[in-house]
């Protein structure tokens, strides 16, 4: 289970501060996917990062009892300094995997060649989200957070991730954010939308793009 408590985040700017989610609410089961709906700028980002422990919540909390992924893609807690390699040896500790398992796994799947011993500042970013999203496959979590563009890179690439994910892991929890209404209601078994920071928990995905649609 997933549960998310009476989250808020809010932003300092020059205008003053802005509350981006005003308490948010919602519970997500094992094997449940949902996706989430909502304007840019709504905060469907902000709180994806905040569920995956990338950002913090100015108040409230996240509860976890099974494994959830950072935003699939995103590359921000790679050290750009480091090779690929390192941040993947750095991460297989983390998460306590096997190294050499890792590697050879994300070595076939992001196929980046002699990069992967590059410092990862000199990545593109297309280069830096494949290398991610291989590694938050390698890891097997049993939540995965989905971004917007999950996959990056040519049409063959794009449908490994999708057999990667959608298929051989048909069976895990997942959170998606996506503008593709088309995809949203392929993916997804239930929808919420993310308005003025409050969220509208759904009982299908149709009901969630009827209320996107009329906002």
């Amino acid at each position: 289970m997933l549960r998310c408590v009476d989250i808020v985040k809010e932003f300092h700017t020059s205008s003053g501060t802005k509350r981006v989610l005003n308490g948010v609410n919602f519970t997500i089961q094992r094997g449940e996917k949902w996706g989430i709906l909502g304007h840019n700028g709504a905060g469907k980002s902000t709180l994806l990062r905040i569920i995956g422990g990338v950002d913090m919540p100015t108040s409230g909390r996240v509860e976890r009892d099974m494994t959830v992924s950072w935003p699939l893609a995103f590359a921000g807690a790679f050290q750009g300094s480091l090779s690929g390699l390192d941040n993947l040896r750095f991460i297989a500790r983390i998460y306590n995997r096997d190294y050499g398992e890792m590697r050879r796994f994300v070595d076939d799947f992001a196929e980046l060649g002699t990069h992967l011993r590059e410092p990862v500042k000199n990545y593109s970013s297309g280069m830096k989200a494949r290398l991610a999203f291989a590694l938050s496959i390698a890891i097997e979590f049993e939540c995965y957070l989905i971004d917007e563009v999950i996959m990056v890179g040519d049409a063959r690439f794009t449908e490994r991730c999708r057999r990667e994910l959608f298929e051989k892991r048909n069976d895990r929890a997942l959170i998606l954010v996506s503008h593709s209404m088309d995809f949203v209601k392929e993916i997804c078994d239930y929808g919420m939308v993310l308005q003025d920071g409050k969220m509208n928990i759904c009982n299908t995905v149709q009901e969630g793009i009827d209320i996107y649609n009329n906002l």
